[in-house]
């Protein structure tokens, strides 16, 4: 113990004299040359990880208040930059977008994606650019999502029945986890066939496994950031990950050896295909440019599901909150709704063009309660942004919570206040840069349009069929509004209301 305790000495004091000297030369050598941002105080070792907190958004718009719109942070050994204004965003994600197309190595998520086999956490270069190809032109066109419209709209229908057998006997629902019940099931149908909430199906393990990744890719994980911990899971997330990755592999692999052999008894002659039975179509053909794997296959599976499930879940569920605390306006939004809809039928996603209330809200709630709070790259090559330099292999963070809350850009930016929207029109698919809870540039989420339909006809339908009054028994005035932990920013405390019913969703026709 003695022996190991001198060595910690030993090394803390050549790592305070390196910081040191290294500090001394780059304050020399950077005379005549752009400017580092600004920086906190370091501690020796870990860096500025102790300023993180379970919140790095929080914890980088508190830095941003003192610091500015730019600043330097050391995770253990890596350096970072923030940036948290919409200036500094599109040089980073319009003018200097080809610099910043990569992503940081993150251990954990490098194992449970195949190595970066999917489409999230691959590399810029040719395979990415093929998977882009793959999902704008095969999975996520209009054809495709067209065809599958009638499993979204099946889904919905049967959350509308679920809320409507609880309006009957008045108890109260825990909506997080029916809205992720039912967003994985969309997911899991349009992708595979298969209802991910069925508890004896193939595919009944994914909603935890999209929840544990969730909360592994939100955990600054040591071994990464601090050099001499690299192979030492002090956190055991090396562990769980395995764990993690194992269950998923055993669970996708058994579908696909289902599928496959259906596929050669030529089960598969159904008019319209999920997108695994895309996928495999890709795989074995020997025309394309760049042959998938198992394992690519198996990583862009992981992809849909962790990009498409929580997301549209946790945004539906923040909007109904702020919803239920302004009464006002989700009456303004019914009558949008009966206006344009009428009281006969559901409302569809072909309604949403000429609901620009409604739109007006999502955006509203995206801006207050963006899904990815900070958007995290890393540099290939130097550059100037907001007048600073940032050197090559620069792990950059884009605090898209900070920029929603600017006092420059919005005015009053704690109110939920939907009517903003229609004095700025502002779009959230990556174009203007006060907004960008899909992020930009070339690796914005590419099922923007997927997961903005999905909530969009789900809050309409919620607040079209029911009144909604909080807490268990239905008599609370308001609900709490606090951030939970999670890659997603989900709720601190589910949202549990009783629904009363106005419409009933089997009475009217779709």
């Amino acid at each position: 113990m003695a022996d190991v305790q001198g060595y910690l000495i030993l090394f803390l004091i050549g790592t305070i004299t390196t910081i040191f000297i290294r500090a001394l030369f780059k304050s020399n050598s950077a005379k005549g040359k752009s400017r580092l941002p600004p920086t906190p105080f370091a501690l020796p070792i870990i860096g500025h990880l102790h300023l993180l907190g379970p919140s790095p958004h929080q914890a980088f718009h508190k830095l941003s208040l003192k610091y500015g719109p730019v600043f330097r942070l050391f995770l253990g050994s890596k350096p970072s930059v923030v940036f948290g204004s919409p200036e500094t965003g599109k040089e980073l994600f319009k003018t200097y977008d080809n610099v910043f197309l990569d992503r940081p190595y993150n251990s954990s998520m490098d194992y449970i994606a195949y190595g970066g086999r999917g489409f999230i956490f691959a590399t810029y270069g040719p395979y990415w650019k093929f998977l882009k190809k793959i999902v704008v032109s095969e999975l996520l066109n209009a054809k495709t999502l067209d065809s599958l419209r009638p499993v979204r709209n099946e889904e919905i229908n049967r959350f509308l029945r679920f809320l409507s057998e609880k309006a009957k006997v008045g108890k109260s629902v825990e909506l997080e986890g029916e809205l992720i019940k039912m967003a994985n099931n969309i997911i899991s149908r349009m992708l595979m066939s298969k209802r991910c909430s069925d508890e004896d199906d193939d595919a009944g393990d994914i909603k935890n496994i999209v929840t544990d990744i969730g909360e592994l890719m939100f955990t600054f994980n040591l071994s990464d950031h601090i050099w001499f911990l690299k192979n030492i899971d002090v956190q055991g997330i090396g562990k769980r990950s395995k764990e993690i990755r194992g269950r998923f592999d055993a669970m996708i692999e058994k579908i696909m050896e289902k599928r496959e052999e259906a596929r050669k008894q030529n089960y598969e002659k159904a008019e319209v295909k999920d997108l695994l039975d895309l996928l495999l179509d890709i795989s074995e053909d020997e025309n394309m440019e760049i042959k998938l794997s198992r394992d690519n296959i198996k990583a862009f599976i992981l992809d849909i599901f962790g990009a498409g499930t929580d997301t549209s879940a946790i945004t539906t569920e923040w909007a109904l909150a702020e919803l239920v605390n302004h009464p006002h306006i989700m009456k303004k939004a019914v009558e949008e709704i009966e206006k344009v809809v009428g009281k006969d039928r559901l409302l569809q996603e072909s309604d949403i063009p000429n609901l620009p209330y409604l739109q007006a809200i999502v955006k509203e709630s995206l801006r207050l309660h963006p899904t990815a709070p900070v958007i995290q790259r890393i540099s290939t090559e130097d550059s100037t942004i907001g007048g600073y330099h940032i050197p090559a292999n620069t792990t950059i963070f884009f605090n898209i919570w900070s920029v929603s809350r600017d006092p420059a850009y919005w005015e009053n930016p704690l109110e939920f206040k939907p009517e903003r929207f229609e004095e700025k029109q502002l779009d959230v698919r990556g174009q203007h840069f006060e907004l960008l809870p899909f992020g930009s540039g070339r690796r914005m989420c590419p099922g923007t349009s997927l997961g903005l339909s999905v909530v969009y006809v789900t809050l309409g339908c919620m607040i079209q069929c029911f009144d909604w009054k909080a807490g268990k028994d239905g008599n609370l005035t308001s609900v709490d509004m606090e951030e939970g932990i999670g890659i997603t920013l989900p709720r601190a405390n589910p949202l549990v209301c009783v629904p009363v019913a106005r419409l009933h969703p089997l009475h009217l026709s779709v």
